[in-house]
């Protein structure tokens, strides 16, 4: 049985309210995109030493990256009803913000596939890990940090099509966009 949804409209429950693995084998292997985002607050002091480089335990931003590809490789190990997925590609990015209100390490990650089901869940993994990897680099000089905004930024590809966070306005807030594949495209 493909991929239907419950009464509650949630596809990892069956009929009875048990979970259960979604059966992806009748659809389609399309291209699959998920970008997900996230930040790290930490004190302004801690920012320049890990853009000075001068922390003792080395490249911070080179170890969290490492750390965040193998996230988005390992993810079906840690998020029980998620799919091994064979990724094509990891991509991870830092931005550093000294001039925030709380001065943070930004994360974005972007993992690709072509197969039957998407990788938010590996996106998402990626920039947790990416972020908890630098806390515990830096945790030595700074154990006020704070995770915070992790999230999906965008997905494109499969039956339910393309989904963009909007960019956030001057209050900090986001607002969603969602775009949907036409028929076409979903059979």
């Amino acid at each position: 049985m493909a991929s239907s949804k419950t009464r509650t409209g949630l596809t990892h429950f069956d009929a009875r309210g048990g979970a259960h693995m979604v059966d992806v084998g009748a659809k389609r292997a399309t291209q699959r995109v998920a970008i997900a985002g996230g930040r790290i607050e930490m004190q302004p002091a801690t920012l320049a030493r890990l853009a000075a480089g001068d922390t003792r335990k080395g490249d911070v931003l080179g170890v969290a990256r490492i750390a965040a590809i193998q996230a988005a490789k390992r993810t079906a190990a840690l998020i029980p009803l998620a799919h091994p997925i064979a990724l094509t590609r990891v991509a991870v990015d830092f931005a550093l913000d000294a001039n925030a209100p709380r001065p943070a390490v930004e994360i974005t990650t972007r993992v690709e596939c072509r197969g039957q089901t998407g990788v938010e869940m590996e996106a998402l993994s990626a920039a947790a890990l990416g972020l908890l990897t630098i806390y515990d680099m830096l945790k030595a000089v700074d154990r006020a940090m704070t995770i915070t905004n992790v999230m999906l930024l965008e997905k494109r590809g499969g039956r339910s099509g393309t989904f963009r966070r909007a960019r956030q306005n001057a209050a900090g807030k986001r607002s969603v966009r969602r775009t949907t594949a036409s028929r076409a495209a979903r059979k």
